[in-house]
Parts: structure tokens; sequence; C-alpha cells
């Protein structure tokens, strides 16, 4: 099932976490999955079903892969919970691409809407009403009201809504004490707040334990038609993945790969040590922030995303990683957070020096989904490829030298080198799975240091 909502902020993330953790409670395996690029409501998703929460993004990795990566996260699973993104029919542009919408017809799957209830009641059947009505391929199969004031407006909401021909299968009481700290890009990711967290995902699982009808809203899962389709396989698209007269062959198994970790990098997709380790790599993890050296054996770097900024401090504490990221000498993947971690400074703290340019903190968001072209070859880019990705940031780098990428709108972001790509660009390899080949592939050369 697929718990969308008329807009940001009505709750969709209380739901789906807390049902999540409800279903799993009573012995259900549950498959969590978020709809667009979003790394940190996954986080919390993976807290509450005990596996790894997925991204579900037409965008990055094409909508004809859409249906194989829930097959490959949702295999062995008693029922999907897919968290949706922003309002229901919300997509890229002026069209619903990539929109929750987009994906549940992708899965034609029943959609649960979450309605915000606070300072309303009888209209609440008129959203419900437009949102079921609007789009027939999109089945809306029931409502959780969200922010219910008192059993008199529960039962207002549930009288009007009884007009409408949608059950309501939830009506969650307002519950300051299951709240969810945030921050300038967001939530506060679970992994920073572990403990807390933990108790964080019980609470909301409590919550909707009690509020929601459980049973109702497996029996709209299990309306869900059987799903054709083949299940996502990393070993198949890393096999076929990259083009041959461009590309070495098959590697050997055993390069080491370390990915950043740890409070500071805490964002990155599941498939990409799928596909880390379906091309040879052995995948070891490192904390820059305590770690003060990389795991024996590393022969590539991967630091994705998180919040640098948060730790500038202790990321420049930590000169004997840093010195060893400066003077290493295999290939570096970094996005975002990896490319802050790369500069010369980060808000005038010193960090790696790979990448000449300087990142600060600004007051301004930068967000959106993003169409590349590579202006020049790279551990990951090949000149003259396209790539599509987003961008999620309230930081600026001061570059020196050419960049990397051309976004389609004329702007420009990166850096690259022989063994550095680094950029603002977020991308989900799914979608162009050679890219974990290449990787791997590259580490291969004599001059990385063991």
């Amino acid at each position: 099932m697929v718990i969308a909502a008329p807009s940001s902020g009505s709750g969709k993330t209380t739901v789906a976490t807390g049902l999540m953790a409800a279903l799993r409670a009573r012995g259900l395996k549950v498959s969590p999955h978020k709809v667009g690029p979003d790394y940190i409501d996954p986080g919390y998703h993976a807290l509450a079903a005990g596996r790894p929460g997925r991204n579900l993004d037409p965008w990055l990795v094409g909508e004809e892969r859409v249906r194989p990566l829930f097959l490959h996260g949702a295999a062995g699973c008693d029922v999907a919970v897919v968290e949706g993104v922003m309002g229901l029919f919300d997509g890229k542009g002026d069209g619903d691409l990539a929109s929750t919408a987009h994906v549940a017809r992708l899965l034609d799957a029943p959609v649960v809407l979450v309605v915000d209830a606070a300072r309303q009641s009888r209209s609440v059947a008129a959203v419900v009403h437009g949102f079921a009505t609007f789009d027939p391929r999109v089945r809306v199969g029931g409502v959780v009201l969200n922010r219910v004031g008192s059993d008199r407006h529960e039962a207002l909401c549930r009288a009007a809504l009884a007009s409408v021909g949608v059950p309501v299968l939830g009506a969650i009481r307002r519950d300051d004490a299951v709240s969810t700290p945030s921050r300038h890009l967001g939530l506060v990711p679970a992994a920073e707040r572990e403990t807390e967290a933990v108790r964080a995902v019980e609470r909301l699982g409590a919550l909707v334990g009690r509020s929601c009808d459980l049973d109702g809203l497996m029996r709209l899962a299990a309306s869900a038609p059987p799903l054709a389709g083949v299940a996502w396989d990393p070993a198949r698209e890393t096999g076929v993945a990259w083009d041959p007269a461009r590309e070495t062959g098959r590697i050997e198994d055993g390069a080491v790969v370390a990915v950043a970790g740890g409070a500071a990098f805490t964002f990155g997709y599941a498939e990409h040590v799928e596909l880390l380790r379906a091309a040879g790599a052995d995948v070891a993890t490192f904390d820059p922030l305590r770690d003060e050296k990389l795991p024996d054996g590393t022969a590539a770097l991967v630091i994705g995303g998180g919040f640098p900024e948060m730790y500038a401090a202790e990321l420049a504490a930590n000169e004997p990683l840093r010195t060893r990221v400066a003077s290493f000498g295999g290939p570096i993947a970094a996005e975002c957070a990896g490319l802050l971690y790369l500069c010369e400074e980060l808000d005038g703290r010193r960090m790696c020096g790979r990448v000449p340019g300087r990142a600060r903190m600004t007051g301004r968001l930068t967000l959106g989904y993003r169409d590349a072209v590579a202006l020049k070859d790279s551990p990951l880019t090949r000149a003259g490829e396209r790539f599509r990705g987003h961008e999620f940031h309230r930081t600026v780098v001061e570059q020196a030298g050419e960049p990397l990428f051309q976004w389609q709108d004329g702007g420009t972001d990166g850096y690259g080198g022989p063994l550095v790509t680094a950029s603002y660009l977020h991308l989900h390899w799914a979608g162009t799975p050679a890219l974990a080949h290449r990787l791997v592939s590259s580490s291969r050369s004599p001059s990385v240091l063991r």
C-alpha cells in the first residue's frame, strides 16, 4: 500500500513509519519504501521494519526500473509500505512524473490518504473526494485522519467521509510526544540520534497500532493485484551495464571500496553497496569523525551525502584521516557532503584539499531534480554522457578550475579528474549501473595506495 497525502506536512512519515513498526510488532515481514530521492525518511523506515529502506524514483532510475527495484526490495516479505512524497499528484515540473501517483500506478497499488484534520471537519470529505476522483487510474482505498482534536471532531469527520465512499482506516490524535526533531534540510537522520530514534519509532508504532485499523489496512494491501515482472538483480545489472568498447572486462574479486559513514555521512542508497559487491568489490565502512585511517586494503573511496556542516569542527580535528584522504592514490566518488569534505575548507575549517575550492553554509536552499551532461572523464563519468540526479543543500562551493557537469538549464557544478568525481549531484546508481563497475575497475590502477 502507498501512504500519500494532499500535501507535505500532513503526517505521511508519522503514519508510514508507525505502520511499518506496528505491522512488524505483529510478526509480519515489512518491506519499507520511499517515493523520491529522500535519504532521511528511509533511515526511520529501516528502524521500523528491520530491513533497508529503499527509494522508488522514476526520474532517477527510469520508470521501467521502479517495479523491478520494488520486487527486489520486497522479496520474502508479507507486506510492503510505500511512503509518498509531497502531495499525491505533485511531480517534476507541471506533470506528475516521479510523483506518488506515478509510482502507485507503476505498482498498481492502493493508496491510503493521510489528511491533516486540524482546523477542519466536514471539509475533509471534499478534500478526499477531490483526490479520489482526480485521476481514475489511482485508487484511493482508505483515509487516515491525522491530528484529530477530540471524539466530537473525529465523529464529524467520519460522518462527512461516509458520503464519499472511502473508508476511514485510522484517526490519530494530536500527540507532541511523537514529534521528530528537524533542522535546515528536514528531519534529523536516524543515524545521528541512535537510541532516541529507536524510541521515537517505537512510539510511532504504538500510536499507529492503537489509532488505526491494522486489519483493514492489511486487507487493503492484499487487494493489490499480483505484480508481474522480474526482480532487479545487481549481478545481472553489472554484467551487462557497460559498453565493451569503452570499459575493461569484468574484474577480479577483492578490491576494497571504503564507504564513508557515521553521523556526518548518513545519505546513501542500499543498491549502491549491492552494485559494488556485484562488481567484485569488498565493501568496508569508515567514519571520518572517528577513524584515523582508512580500512586495510582500501582501493577506492565513496563519500556520499549527509551533514558535514554540522560536524565541521570534528572533521577538521581528525587530521590523520584528512591527511590520508588528501594523499589517497585511488579513485574517489563524492557527492554533496563528500564534495564539501574534499574541499580545502568548510566554513573556514580545514578539510581534505582534494577539490580546489572553499565551501560555506548559506541561508538559501538548493533543491530539485537535475538533468546533467558530463564535461570530462572522471572515475564515474565519461565526457558527453547524460545523468539524472538531484540537488539538496544549503551550502555553496567557491571553486577554481573547470566544472564537471553542465546542467540542462545552464548551470554548472562539480570537480572531476582522473581520480576524483565530486559534485552536488546525487545519483542513484541503479539508474546507471556502469558506475559501480567503473569505480571498482578503476581501483585496479597501479597508482592505488594500499
